[in-house]
This record gives C-alpha cells, structure tokens and sequence, in this order.
C-alpha cells in the first residue's frame, strides 16, 4: 500500500510514511490511480477544500509498475 498525502494542492506519494498531515492509501497500481482520481477519493480522504493535482503521484505509479 502506498500513502498519499496533501502537500499545497497536490496529491504526494509518501513511500516512507513521515510526511506530516491526514493520509489516505492505495495500491501502487495505474488502475486503482484512475479509478481513485475519477471517484475524487483523494479530495474527501484527505478533506482537501478542492481539486487536487495529481500529476507526481502518476509519475511514481508509473516508474514503481514494470
């Protein structure tokens, strides 16, 4: 599982767990980012006032699945 967490209106992939602030988590896969990001889990998970980027998160999923 992988935590992501909020850092000024972007979505932040957490590998080690120490960044600050409410987390939510996922599988590393490109699957479950999509349905995710079309659900909008991130933005009530992590109780964002808003639309959250996530564009840095797409890249670590794609570089961590082969």
């Amino acid at each position: 599982m992988l935590r992501i967490v909020a850092v000024e209106g972007e979505c932040v992939p957490d590998h080690r767990g120490t960044l600050p602030g409410r987390g939510a988590y996922m599988h590393p896969a490109q699957a479950c980012l999509d349905l995710a990001v079309r659900r909008r889990a991130f933005t009530r998970a992590l109780r964002a006032p808003g639309v959250l980027d996530t564009v840095a998160l797409r890249q670590y999923v794609e570089q961590a699945t082969p």
